[in-house]
Formats: structure tokens, sequence, C-alpha cells
């Protein structure tokens, strides 16, 4: 009897070791074993069990990466909980996934949290490649942001820079004169896409949260979506609950216009048409190659309204700041403008603009140190290729690294310094044909709104050097100015940019 017990009690005591024994040997397969038929993998970092390398993303990735690429390379493995995760480091590696293998890394990874705001992947930035893509982005390519259509648009770029400066000059000459030029530069931003893609200043600042709220959970990294076991870690972050309230806000924000639009009879000439109206044009076409729904046309429009507001504002403001920072520049940009500013001018036209070099440059090298995307949009390949000699299996997810390709000294001379003189005897342009810089992207995947959102970025620029010299308030210099990033989808200015303005032809 006593035998017994002991023998049953001893299989007892055993199952905790099976157990634990059995967990090990699962989480050493997890570990251990990536990719089975693939043997010439990238360098890798040390991972941890279950969630991978997440722990090492840090509170601003493009600069954690960048430590780790300093030691693995390149081109480098990582792992998010069991998703491979390819980041690139180098121009040349760059140019190996955007054009070498463009095709085989054109689609995007999936995300619960994406898909809520895009109308489940209508819009173009965030859905997948395949036959909807491909007509969708061809639209807008030839339909809404052609040369000819952007030229369009130049009455309401020209008018809402001038009330930018207007509002500068009375800031500036009012009791309180610091100008928040964050706020300021948002919100012409947003009054100039907002005229040119709905038609009129719709009352935007109603839902300017809404709209922050979708970059902030657009570029957000879901556990989820790498393990999804934790999906539970994302409930309690809110993400999916504020996904639905902010798709929902601006669902209805996109559905009044619209209808605001069906509602007017009047013929308009194609001058005075916006994205809206040309979009419900091809909607209507009985011989329409491609059937465009209403939630397509409020992706697109969706798109194309954070895309290039975010762009122009975060793109002004790093270049005011990089300025400031460097008197020397600011002085040569402001001695080119006001030289080519036809005499008696009071502002700068888009007809002067074409022979500003040195505006051009300054906007390249503040797109070098500061693109919008560090991290570009993520990719993810839908085929095993042969990447730079290494293996790379289908399903891996892929960060294009722009923030430090931008600064590589392989590349660039003294690349921590703003240096817009860099540009000027070069061919190098963001259009994405040079793999060193290409903070729109490259390929397939290529920003489509690079000459819409740059047609506003070159004006509003040169107006503002022409018509002010901008110091720091409280005696700050240059060199005490906080350059600190705020991370996500676009890379913010983590502080609003500050500044006095003494208006030079008043």
């Amino acid at each position: 009897m006593f035998h017994e017990f002991s023998s049953s009690s001893s299989s007892f005591l055993l199952l905790p070791s099976i157990f634990i024994l059995l967990v090990v040997s699962i989480l050493s397969i997890w570990y251990f074993s990536p990719s089975k038929s693939l043997k010439n993998l990238p360098p890798s970092p040390t991972k941890l069990p279950i969630i991978g390398n997440f722990h090492q993303l840090g509170a601003t990735p493009h600069r954690s990466l960048q430590v780790l690429a300093q030691k693995h390379g390149p081109l480098m493995l990582l792992h998010f909980g069991r998703v491979p995760v390819l980041v690139v480091s180098s121009a040349d590696a760059s140019r190996e996934i955007m054009k070498t293998h463009d095709l085989i890394f054109s689609n995007r990874p999936e995300s619960s949290v994406r898909n809520i705001l895009t109308y489940n992947g209508k819009d173009i930035g965030f859905s997948n490649y395949g036959e909807h893509w491909r007509q969708t982005k061809s639209m807008v390519v030839f339909q809404l942001l052609s040369q000819k259509r952007v030229e369009s648009f130049r009455r309401i770029r020209e008018k809402e820079t001038d009330l930018l400066v207007e509002k500068i000059r009375d800031i500036s000459c009012s009791s309180s004169p610091v100008i928040n030029m964050n706020e300021l530069v948002l919100s012409m931003s947003n009054s100039m896409i907002s005229m040119s893609a709905l038609g009129k200043k719709h009352k935007v600042a109603k839902f300017r949260d809404s709209f922050a709220s979708f970059v902030d959970l657009a570029g957000a990294f879901c556990i989820g979506d790498y393990i999804p076991w934790l999906s539970w870690v994302d409930r309690l972050k809110g993400y999916d609950v504020r996904a639905i309230k902010v798709a929902a806000e601006i669902d209805s924000f996109l559905e009044n216009v619209i209808k605001e639009h069906l509602d007017v009879e009047k013929q308009k000439s194609d001058e005075e048409k916006d994205f809206v109206d040309i979009l419900l044009e091809i909607q209507n076409k009985k011989d329409a190659k491609y059937a465009l729904d209403r939630d397509t046309i409020k992706a697109i429009i969706l798109d194309v309204f954070v895309g290039a507001t975010d762009t122009t504002y975060i793109t002004l403001v790093w270049q005011l700041s990089e300025l400031l920072r460097n008197p020397r520049a600011m002085k040569k940009l402001q001695e080119e403008v006001r030289r080519h500013v036809v005499k008696g001018k009071s502002k700068v036209t888009e007809d002067d603009l074409k022979h500003m070099i040195y505006l051009k440059a300054v906007i390249k090298e503040t797109l070098r140190m500061h693109p919008p995307a560090p991290l570009l949009f993520p990719r993810v390949s839908t085929q095993d290729a042969k990447v730079m000699g290494y293996d790379i299996a289908a399903g891996t997810q892929v960060l294009i690294n722009e923030w430090v390709i931008g600064r590589d000294p392989c590349s660039w001379d003294n690349p921590d310094e703003f240096m817009p003189e860099r540009f000027l005897d070069s061919s190098i342009d963001y259009k994405g044909h040079h793999f060193q810089f290409t903070p729109f992207g490259s390929g397939r995947r290529i920003c489509p709104g690079i000459k819409f959102a740059m047609a506003i970025n070159e004006l509003v620029l040169a107006n503002l050097v022409h018509k002010f010299d901008f110091m720091l308030p409280d005696g700050q210099k240059g060199e005490d100015l906080d350059m600190n990033e705020i991370n996500g989808l676009a890379l913010l200015k983590k502080l609003p940019l500050l500044v006095l303005a003494t208006s030079k032809f008043d």
C-alpha cells in the first residue's frame, strides 16, 4: 500500500516538471527556428522569448534602430513577436527593397487599428498592393495630383499664404508678440488643404483632435498585430475603442462634405473643381473602368487631407527651426529670396520660385535631416527573396530607416550638420531616384502627393523669410533651441516653435 502511494505521489510530482519541460521545448522551438528553410539570415540582435525584440524599440524607434544597426549592419533582422522584421539602414539596402525587389515588397502589413481607420484598407497609403490599389493610385496621380491640377490650386496657395503673413504681423504688433509657429502653420495647412480638397474652409478645427488622433493611432505599434494572444494589451490601451470613435467622427465629417457637394447644382469650371468634385465626377461616369464607391472616395480624401497637412506643417516647422539654429543659412536664404522678388512687389509669387536655388536646397536639407516619416511606411514581402545575399522569407515586414540613411556618413559629409550647400551642385532630389535620399519613399509605394505638398512648402517658406526677420524670445540663441522629437507616424518637433517676428517691409 505504501509502495502504491509512493508511486502515485512520484508521478504526481513529475507532472509540473513535465509541464515545464514542455513549455521550455515549445519556447526553444519558437526562439531558435524562426525559419527552417532559410539558412543565410541577416545579422540579428539577441531576442527574448515571446516578445522578440519589441523591448529594444525605445521611445524613438528610428534612433534605437540606428544604435542596433551600428552593431549589426545595414540589413538587420529583428522579431516582433513571431513576425520577422527586416530593418534597412543604408542606401544600397534601400535600393534592393524599393527598386530591385520593389514588387515583392509592395504590400503593407495587416493592422486591425489601421483597417478601422481607413475603411478596411480602401485608401492608398495603407492598402495592400493589388488591383484596387493600382486603380486608385492611378486615378489619384492622373486626376487629382497631376501637375496641371496642382497648378490649378495656385490661387488658394497664394491667398492662404497671405493670410498667414497677416496673422504673424498682427501678433508681432500686439502686446503679446511671441508667436507659436506650430499653431499658425498647422492652421494654415488645414485651411489650404481644405480649400483644395474640399472646396471651402470647413470647420476643421472642430475635428482637429480627431485628425491628430488618426495620425497617432495609425503610427502606433499594436502588440496584438504581432502576438495575437496579447491583444488584450492593446485593448487595455484603448486602441480599438479610440480607433472606432475617431473613424466615426471623421466619417461624419467626410459624409457631410460629400452631401454638400451633391446638393450643389451649379456646374463648376475645371479650375473651380476641388478633389471631391473630381472624385464624384469619376464615380458618376457610365464608362468608368473602375467602380468608385463612397467609402473609397472618403478614404482617398482622408489620405490627401492628413498626408498633405502633416507633411506641410511638420516640414515647415523643422525648416524654420534649422534656419534659426543656423543664422548664416537664414541670411543667405533671405538674400536670395529678396533678390529675386520683382522690385515693387510686396510678396513672393510662384513665378519667382523657379529662380530660388538656395530655397530648394534648404528644403532638401531639412527633409534629409528630418524626414516626415522616419521609418517610411512599413512594407511586407509577398514571397521569399534574396536581398544583398541574405535570405528573406515571405511575410517579413520591412522598416526602411530613412532618418538613418539621411545621416549616413558613407553618403553624406558631416551628416549631422545643416548644410544646404551640399545640394547646390548636386542632382540629388527627393523624387525617389536617389536612394540615399528618399523622404517620400520610392518605387510603387512612393507618396503620390509630392508635387502638391512641395508647392505649398516652397511658397510659404519663401514668403515667411521674405517678409520677416525671425528670432527666438527671451534672448535665446539658436543653439539653445530644443530639437527633440515626438515619435509616431510623423516625426514632430517635441516642443512648439516660439518666435518673435519683425516685419521687413512695413
